[in-house]
């Protein structure tokens, strides 16, 4: 009859619900501390990250009711001044195996280093740092955020296609800024281009005032060049200096054309019905780390759904396996690399207002997948730790 449930398929139903296997989920955040810049005028949301987990179990509850799979989020905030290892240890205790991980790298390895951590599946939603897919890795620990190699290759490849081949940089005083630096500097000598000349940010005054004098006089000095990159990874100064240099050049890295896992503006593929949902949910625009909490969040259900077991070992396997795949709303499905559990996974090229490219760009051929050509690939890892649990 239409519009009814038969009989015996709605007992079928109600039997399957009452067995469904349950699924636990644990998003582990550690707030961190904002440090001072020079202007606060954008606070980054309170939810960041968490609301991407959250509309991620939305997602795959549909798929997991008619599969027989129950899923629960757990969340577990820990504040800045609280101790990281004993909050972890006591959501571990209570039966998480599957974990959703922001917090910075140090934590992180705490976290993967604990014995009872050893048999657990933890995914970094947040941490771009090239060393934890490199010489620092774990094998329990899979990476949901572009590593900076790959924002920096991203950038690298449009830089190429756009024939921009003197650059020049300038680089923040924080640590996260040398390391994007670093990151730039290694891209652009893999792919032939030249780093022409470099400054080093100098200024602590309230720019506000001062940008339309100081930054003309910083950037006289420099080089003739085709593009200039920054590194500002905090967003402390990078916006005094577009529109202020001594030659009109565009911008590039943190300002101007900045090299993102995720934004706003992304909208094909399937995208806009993404960023719908998450605005129906949050309230605001979808921001790189609530798409790497969701990737994370939605590559488990897949692996559930799929591999029909909720067992970290058997996710593990089939997450880093040939057979993953994830419709990730970028245009070319999204996996893990077996070599250091990096998910692959195209880098959108972004302003405030628009996507000006999408990396791989077309030409940049790979044996694998052009998916690779973005950060480090297999015949130069320094990641040991793949093929086995820690």
């Amino acid at each position: 009859m239409r519009g009814r449930i038969p009989a015996a398929m709605a007992c079928a139903l109600t039997a399957g619900a009452a067995t469904a296997e349950q699924v636990r989920i644990d998003l582990i955040e550690r707030q961190v501390t904002p440090p001072p810049i020079l202007s606060n005028m954008i606070a980054p949301p309170a939810d960041l990250g968490a609301a991407g987990a959250r509309l991620a179990v939305t997602d795959i509850a549909t798929t997991g009711k008619f599969m027989g799979h129950d899923y629960a989020l757990h969340e577990t905030i820990v504040a800045p001044e609280a101790e990281f290892l004993p909050a972890v240890r006591a959501a571990l205790a209570d039966g998480a195996r599957l974990l959703v991980v922001k917090a910075p790298p140090a934590d992180l390895l705490a976290l993967a280093d604990l014995p009872e951590a050893a048999d657990a599946v933890i995914f970094n939603s947040s941490a771009p740092d090239d060393t934890l897919r490199g010489a620092d890795c774990r094998g329990n620990l899979l990476h949901t955020t572009p590593s900076l190699a790959m924002r920096a290759d991203a950038l690298s490849q449009f830089a190429l296609k756009k024939q921009w081949t003197d650059l020049a940089l300038v680089q923040g005083p924080n640590p996260e800024d040398a390391a994007f630096a670093e990151a730039l500097r290694r891209s652009l000598t893999k792919f032939g281009i030249k780093v022409k000349g470099e400054k080093g940010w100098a200024f602590d005054a309230n720019m506000r005032r001062v940008a339309s004098a100081e930054v003309p006089l910083f950037t006289q000095d420099l080089p003739d060049h085709d593009l200039l990159l920054v590194a500002d990874e905090r967003g402390d100064f990078g916006r005094y200096i577009a529109y202020n240099t001594w030659v009109p050049r565009p911008l590039a890295g943190s300002e101007g054309i900045i090299p993102k896992g995720w934004s706003g503006v992304v909208e094909q593929w399937g995208a806009a019905q993404l960023q719908g949902r998450f605005r129906d949910l949050a309230g605001r625009e979808m921001q790189t780390e609530d798409f790497g909490a969701w990737a994370a969040v939605s590559a488990i259900g897949e692996a559930v759904t799929r591999s029909k077991t909720a067992d970290p070992a058997a996710l593990r396997a089939y997450l880093l396996s040939d057979q993953f795949r994830l419709a990730g709303f970028l245009g070319t499905p999204l996996s893990f690399r077996h070599w250091d559990g990096q998910m692959r996974q195209p880098v959108p090229l972004v302003t405030d207002r628009a996507v000006v490219g999408l990396a791989p760009l077309e030409g940049f051929l790979h044996e694998r997948s052009e998916l690779d050509t973005l950060g480090q690939d297999l015949p130069g890892t320094e990641c040991t730790r793949f093929g086995e649990m820690p």
